[in-house]
């Protein structure tokens, strides 16, 4: 008579799945700010903030890159230079651009909503690659994610707006863009984490070095689109801003989600990016100074259900695999 042997739920997946959860948090945490920032700085337009933002990026990379630069550029060909560059600009240059200009035109709301079908686009291709979960199992956690993102939606169309229809189709052009170009970076970057020989963290500091470049070729176009009578207080409100967005954002969010990339599958990564929905929308009620209205907290418990029941099926997956 043979016994079965039953191995214990807990793995060094699960460790690894938790601690990836645990820096995606963190990640959405920072990122967040984003959207508030165009708001602290309404007076200048999306150039002005990203050239200001990765200028301060790229300074920075440099500094930390400069003493290591010899034992970090031996593992960086061609291959992974241009790939910096279209990661760089995708997910960087031109995202935040996109994205700063639908804050501006279409409101925090809208872009939320737009952004945070990120998640759906991303778990869609993560799904088709090899050994990925099925699509129709990873179905509950997209459809909740779809449901939370039509709750911020719905209430953003309820509330008045004070911007024109024109603004509104810019800024929700704009926010599809943004969804675009971020679903490119996530995708590519999230393969390129787990095939390249630098650490996570320089590899984040190598991506703001070539953003830190291509911002530079931007300074012209955003000294000649500056159209605004601005006083010495809004140049340092937007060189504060740039920094705390370099810092907090592009600096530690950007190390943060770098190692939850190599610690999730690409269908796993894609629900991370709810986070930054979360906090971006309980920053803008704390700016706003108010409570989330009945279907706004209908969104954060809906999307916060969309990561758990992400969490489940792979969990489940996970634990399938061990009994066979």
């Amino acid at each position: 008579m043979s016994s079965t042997t039953i191995r214990p739920v807990s793995t060094p997946v699960d460790r690894r799945t938790l601690a990836g959860v645990g820096y995606g948090l963190g990640a959405g945490a920072l990122w967040g700010f984003v959207f508030l920032a165009p708001q602290l700085v309404s007076g200048f337009g999306p150039l002005h903030l990203a050239v200001g933002r990765y200028l301060f990026f790229g300074s920075i990379a440099l500094a930390l890159l400069a003493p290591r630069w010899r034992e970090v550029s031996t593992h960086l060909g061609r291959r992974e230079w241009l790939q910096l560059a279209g990661l760089a600009f995708a997910g960087n240059t031109l995202h935040f651009i996109l994205l700063t200009a639908a804050v501006q035109q279409g409101g925090v709301a809208m872009a939320a909503l737009v952004v945070g079908f990120l998640p759906v686009t991303v778990t869609i291709v993560g799904s088709r690659e090899s050994g990925s979960i099925p699509l129709r199992k990873l179905a509950p956690s997209l459809l909740l994610c779809v449901a939370g993102a039509i709750c911020i939606g719905w209430q953003s169309l309820a509330a008045a707006s004070t911007t024109s229809l024109t603004q509104q189709l810019l800024g929700l052009a704009c926010a599809i863009g943004a969804l675009v170009t971020w679903t490119i970076f996530a995708v590519g970057n999230t393969r390129t984490l787990k095939s390249v020989q630098v650490s996570a963290q320089d590899w984040n500091l190598l991506v703001g070095l070539v953003t830190g470049a291509q911002s530079l070729l931007l300074v012209p176009f955003a000294l000649a689109l500056d159209g605004g009578n601005h006083l010495a207080s809004d140049w340092i409100r937007l060189a504060s801003v740039c920094a705390g967005l370099a810092v907090m954002a592009s600096i530690f969010g950007n190390a943060l989600w770098n190692r939850m990339c190599r610690l999730l599958p690409l269908t796993l990564v894609g629900q991370m990016i709810l986070f930054q929905t979360v906090f971006a929308l309980l920053y803008g009620f704390l700016w706003a100074q108010r409570l989330p209205t009945l279907l706004e907290l209908a969104a954060l418990g809906l999307l916060v259900a969309s990561v758990f029941s992400c969490l489940s099926a792979h969990r489940r997956a996970s634990a399938g695999n061990m009994a066979t």
